[in-house]
Formats: structure tokens, sequence, C-alpha cells
């Protein structure tokens, strides 16, 4: 870090950058301005960057990394495009270093690249999860798909469940904001509620909860997270991400789809790169998916936009990935 540099959190400086960045542009500009830097900002927290003057190149590099899997190329580069305009008033308001905004490289455009951003199918859904019923009920990762494909929460509240969230009585979890003991939503407040799931998907967190395997945790805080790692911590966001990918890798529930062996795959083994697997599906490509999946089993948008934590208009831009077809059908069952 510069000793040139001011210090500045990434909260404060998106809200400095969008308020200096609205007059000068279109409401809708601005609307996907402030969507995509939300992106970078639920980045810096799962990484726990506190300052911009700490960002550097590799870090850029990592965030590319990270947000590649979630979006389509032609969407991830007009991301970055936000975050790199973002990069570059930063560095006159001497916040990050000068010329840190042309580090930040998209990756090239392949053939097709204007297909629909990535998200999980409901039918691979639902053999991941019958593969976990029959062979691994109860495990870390099982708990894990199912509530996410259940509720469509973003990571960031999956992790900061703890075991006390749980509802027996009312088959629901507690979602909370508690930024005071180490866990955030991106909503904040906002973004507190109950989550109903039902008898059989909560009897699936329960028997994660009482599995013998899972460490057995209490924090720092005197908190017992409900997801735990083996180092006996409540996991970090990019290690959910992790767990996903890996979970949702086609040979972990059937075979291989792209003629690779175990020792040939560079997204499996000890030195894996998990994002390397072309059907590779991230947390966020999960919660895409269970919106657009509720969208088309006749779930209004408002249910939707409550349980999801997600508002109507960022829903119908962002995470609708229904047809045309498919909305029409939507229509219809509710015609009289």
């Amino acid at each position: 870090m510069s000793d040139d540099l001011q210090p500045l959190s990434p909260e404060k400086g998106v809200e400095r950058f969008l308020r200096h960045h609205k007059p000068s542009v279109r409401e809708t500009s601005f609307r996907n301005a402030k969507h995509r830097l939300s992106v970078f900002l639920e980045w810096c927290d799962e990484r726990e960057i506190e300052n911009l003057n700490d960002l550097d190149g590799r870090m850029l590099a990592d965030f590319v990394d990270w947000r590649r899997n979630d979006v389509a190329p032609i969407t991830l580069q007009k991301q970055l495009s936000s975050v790199r305009q973002a990069l570059r008033w930063w560095a006159d308001i001497e916040a990050v270093t000068d010329g840190l905004a042309e580090k930040l490289h998209a990756p090239e455009l392949p053939d097709g690249a204007q297909s629909k951003d990535v998200f999980l199918d409901p039918q691979r859904a639902r053999a991941v999860l019958e593969y976990f019923d029959r062979h691994h009920y109860g495990s870390r990762e099982h708990a894990l798909i199912a509530l996410l494909w259940r509720t469509g929460m973003r990571r960031s509240a999956a992790r900061s469940i703890d075991v006390d969230d749980l509802e027996p009585d009312e088959h629901a979890v507690r979602v909370e904001h508690r930024p005071e003991t180490g866990t955030t939503l991106k909503n904040g407040e906002d973004g507190n509620r109950w989550v109903y799931l039902g008898p059989e998907w909560f009897a699936v967190l329960t028997a994660y909860r009482d599995n013998p395997d899972r460490p057995k945790v209490t924090d720092e805080h005197g908190r017992r997270p409900l997801f735990t790692t083996q180092q006996g911590t409540r996991p970090t966001g990019d290690t959910l991400y992790k767990w996903v990918l890996r979970a949702l890798h086609p040979c972990t529930y059937d075979e291989c789809l792209h003629g690779e062996t175990p020792d040939s795959c560079e997204a499996r083994g000890r030195a894996a790169r998990l994002a390397q697997c072309p059907s590779a599906r991230s947390p966020h490509a999960i919660r895409r998916g269970a919106i657009t999946h509720h969208l088309n089993q006749d779930t209004t948008p408002e249910v939707v936009s409550e349980r999801m934590d997600v508002s109507l208009e960022v829903l119908y831009e962002h995470y609708d990935a229904r047809t045309e077809r498919e909305k029409m059908e939507v229509r219809r069952e509710n015609l009289p």
C-alpha cells in the first residue's frame, strides 16, 4: 500500500463513486453500474478487504476468476467495465494506485458469448440431490446444495446460519444480519427473514447437524455455526464456493461429460483448479436456477422477491432465466 493513498472502505468508495457518476448517465446505466459494483462489494466482503488502498493486480485477477463462473463472458466484460471505471475515479481521489484499472483484464469473448447467463438446470439439481440422498445423506455437501437450491439464498446468508437458527416446529431457518459477531447479509437488516424449507428439506439440515463427522464448533462470539470446516471454524465465502463447485462436478454424482480421467482432469485432485471444469456451477448459478425454477413452478414474483431477498427490478433484469415461452406458459396457467 502506498503512503500517498488515503484510506477508504469499499462500501464508502462505491457510495462516493455512484454519487459522482449519477448526474452524468441515464437512469438505466446508473442502475446497471450500481448492480455491478454490488457484486464487487460482495467479493470484497468475502475476501475481508476493508480498505481500497490494499487492492493490487493479483487481487483483481482473483476477482475475475471468482466472477467468471457465475456469468456469461459478455456479461463479465460489462461488469468489469463498471469496476474499471470506478477504479479510475478512485485513483483520482487517491484511494487506489494510479494505473490499477488497467490491470483488471477481461477474458476474450469466445464464439456464442451472447448466450444467457449460466444457471443450474432443475434436472441437474434433481440428479445431484438424488445422488446425495442415496449415498451421502446428511453430509455437508448434501445439506449445502439442498439449502441453496430450496431457498435460493446467497452464500453469505448460508454461512451466517447457526445451529440455533433452525426452527424445527416451522421446518424453517432464520437468516439474520449480525455484523457485530462476524456475519453480514448483502442487504443488511432488510435481509432478515424466516425461510420455509418443509419437512423433507429440513430433515436434511438436521441430519447434517447431527452427523458425527461434522465438527462441533463454537466461535469466538459464542455462536455455533451450522456449516463448519475440518479446522473447526465457520467457512469463508470462498470455502463455500469451492465446496459447491466440487459437489456439482458431473463426475461427483455421475460420470465425466468431457472425456477426462481422475489423472488428467485439472479440476480434480489435490492441486485442483475446480473452476476449470466446463460444467462447473457456482453458488450464484444455483441461486439463479432456484429463482427461475420457483417462477416456473408458479410461485409469484412477489413471493420469490421476499424469499430470495432480491428486488423485483433486479429479479427480472438479472435472475429470471426463463425463456419467453416458459413465461407464457406460467401466464397461461393463471388466466381465467
